[in-house]
């Protein structure tokens, strides 16, 4: 049978196949080669692309350098002329050719073509930074030279970031380097068209640069590294000094000191032509311009005692529940009235912001300026020596320094381990200041009163741990029982430390008196030597004070002056000008030439609980009072 045409031409079609098929995968890899190459080649050209760009900048940067070098030598060789051909005249004979000669050793021998003993070792220096900032410059494009540049420079301060100036320690003493950087070439030996274009256009942009820059190192070529290395040193101080400057006056108006923050910026030297200085001085301006004063009269006082950490422990139903709850304040509860009080425009101002003592002795009221929406009130906490009667209920134990110098507090647990942390009054409010700057006047908080019989801030400082008299009470023969390494200078001088550090952060001490007393009715006797003991066992410790915060919040009259009141005579002359008691009220500001008399509102349980309404304008008491207080409060005096 005959094959149709069809059948026919199969047979030659599949002998067709095999051949067509080889010819494609030829190339297919044909064509893959000529992509790797191509793709080696955009590599390669990658590369001298990044190369001749760090080039550019290099050049930049030496050019950038040298500019500010010739002006820096020009005005020094200037100065040194005339100080030298006028030194007879000047007095300076001696020391002006002792200068000479010590910069002529710095300078290189044009003759013998050696540089000096001082060049070399500093040549030698720079040569190292070199080596240590780019040992791999090829592999790692991606260095950072200004930061290895930085490390090489003076170590006594660390650049600030964003303070990156010329590159000042990648130079060697010669320009050889530069000039085999500069010239480059590809693999034929020849540099680019591409390469010659950008390299002319950015020599010919900078020429006048480059011009300046050779004349002024003519024959200083060993020296000007090292020259540019201390100029640049002295620009990158400088310009942290200035940043500084901004930041602390920017700090200082953010807490309402627009004078101070005013008046460090003018006094800089740099004053005059730093417009960042200028624009912050007259923006400072018009914020205090805008500002309301306050009066003495009408700011508030509030007192706190210690806090209750531990409620379950403060509540316990022992005899010292009741007064726990009468007077005290939980940390829960303190913590949501200075957030309630900060939202709502509260400042801490402290004594000495509403009046002080002129050069006459005379007390001068003052008036505090805060911008408008604004109020003022002061702080002060009362009892702050971790009485022994204390322990175990639930309250801290100590005020420390702690790792970073911040002031935290003991706190001994559950289970008899002491942990430290911000367990009362003074680093709460140091941590929310932290967060909140505006919230301290100048930067000034709380007044905290001390007596002493307990020690202060919870070491026990008092003479009698030592003497030991017949009369030591219980709770201390118990401690120093429990503590026979006691030594009375380590525990004043840890004391001492604390107290410094808490005036550094803006706290101020005053007198709560030693014992403790009730001073509307101690006798003139036992006042005077309770004021006795607080000076010499107390003052020491804190630096002194000008502040009494009366005990029990009696005061040594019923509110009429105090001139000739016989307490009051004693009590001035030992240094005393301000005064406060407890009245409760809003206000309550009284001042002659002799002293400043405010009154304090207590802010605790009792009040909480019974007059709300006398708390109102600071707080909302039913957002605040704790429900693991017991209820009733009892009520003072038994009444």
């Amino acid at each position: 049978m005959k094959k149709s045409d069809t059948e026919q031409e199969q047979p030659g079609l599949e002998e067709n196949k095999v051949p067509d098929s080889q010819s494609k995968r030829e190339l297919d890899r044909e064509l893959q080669e000529l992509a790797e190459k191509e793709h080696q080649e955009e590599i390669y050209y990658e590369e001298r692309r990044r190369e001749r760009h760090e080039r550019n900048l290099k050049r930049k940067k030496r050019q950038i350098r040298n500019r500010n070098l010739a002006l820096i030598i020009t005005a020094l060789a200037v100065l040194g002329g005339v100080g030298y051909f006028y030194r007879e005249q000047t007095g300076l004979k001696d020391g002006m050719e002792t200068l000479v000669a010590k910069v002529r050793d710095l300078v290189p021998d044009k003759n013998s073509g050696k540089e000096s003993k001082a060049a070399e070792e500093l040549a030698k220096a720079d040569q190292s930074t070199e080596s240590i900032e780019n040992p791999e410059s090829t592999e790692n494009p991606d260095i950072n030279t200004e930061e290895a540049a930085d490390s090489s420079d003076s170590t006594d301060i660390q650049p600030e970031s964003g303070e990156g100036t010329a590159d000042d320690s990648d130079e060697t003493t010669g320009n050889t380097g530069d000039n085999s950087e500069d010239t480059a070439q590809d693999e034929s030996g020849n540099m680019s068209d591409e390469e010659k274009t950008e390299d002319n256009s950015s020599d010919s942009a900078n020429q006048p640069e480059q011009d300046a820059a050779q004349a002024a190192a003519i024959d200083l070529n060993g020296v000007m590294p090292q020259a540019a290395a201390a100029g640049t040193g002295i620009i990158r101080r400088q310009i942290r000094h200035e940043k500084k400057v901004l930041t602390t006056a920017k700090e200082k108006a953010a807490q309402y000191d627009y004078d101070g923050a005013i008046s460090l910026l003018q006094k800089d030297n740099a004053y005059v032509r730093n417009v960042h200085f200028q624009n912050a001085a007259e923006k400072f301006q018009k914020k205090k311009d805008k500002c309301v004063a306050w009066s003495p009269e009408q700011v508030t006082h509030i007192f706190y005692h210690s806090l209750i950490v531990d409620t379950s422990k403060a509540f316990d139903g022992d005899y010292k529940t009741d007064g726990y709850n009468q007077v005290m304040t939980t940390m829960d509860e303190f913590n949501k009235i200075t957030q309630i009080m900060y939202d709502e425009g509260y400042v801490m101002v402290n004594l000495y912001d509403l009046a002080d003592v002129d050069e006459n002795g005379k007390m001068q009221a003052k008036q505090v300026y805060l911008p408008k929406g604004k109020t003022p009130f002061v702080l002060s906490q009362d009892d702050v020596c971790y009485y022994h009667s204390q322990d175990g209920d639930g309250i801290a134990t100590k005020l420390v320094i702690d790792e970073e110098g911040k002031i935290r507090n003991e706190y001994v647990q559950d289970d008899g381990s002491t942990v430290v942390g911000d367990y009362d009054v003074v680093p709460l409010i140091d941590r929310f200041v932290e967060e909140h700057p505006d919230f301290a006047y100048h930067g000034h908080k709380g007044i905290v009163a001390l007596t002493g019989y307990n020690g202060i801030l919870g070491y026990r400082t008092d003479i009698s741990y030592q003497t030991r008299p017949d009369d030591l009470n219980d709770d201390k023969k118990a401690w120093l029982d429990a503590h026979p390494d006691f030594d009375l200078d380590t525990e004043r001088a840890e004391a001492k430390k604390v107290a410094d550090a808490m005036k550094a952060e803006g706290w101020t001490f005053a007198s709560h008196t030693w014992g403790h007393k009730n001073m509307s009715t101690v006798s003139m006797e036992r006042l005077e030597t309770d004021t006795q003991n607080f000076k010499e066992n107390i003052d020491p410790l804190i630096g002194g004070t000008d502040i009494i915060i009366f005990a029990f919040g009696a005061d040594i009259n019923n509110g009429g002056e105090y001139t000739g009141n016989e307490k009051f005579e004693y009590l001035k002359s030992q240094g005393y000008d301000y005064y406060c008691n407890v009245d409760s009220n809003k206000y309550f500001v009284q001042m002659t030439d002799e002293y400043f008399r405010m009154g304090r509102r207590n802010v605790d349980g009792y009040r909480m609980y019974y007059n709300p309404d006398m708390l109102a304008d600071l707080f909302d008491v039913s957002q605040v009072f704790d429900s693991s207080r017991p209820t009733p409060v009892p009520p003072m005096n038994g009444g």
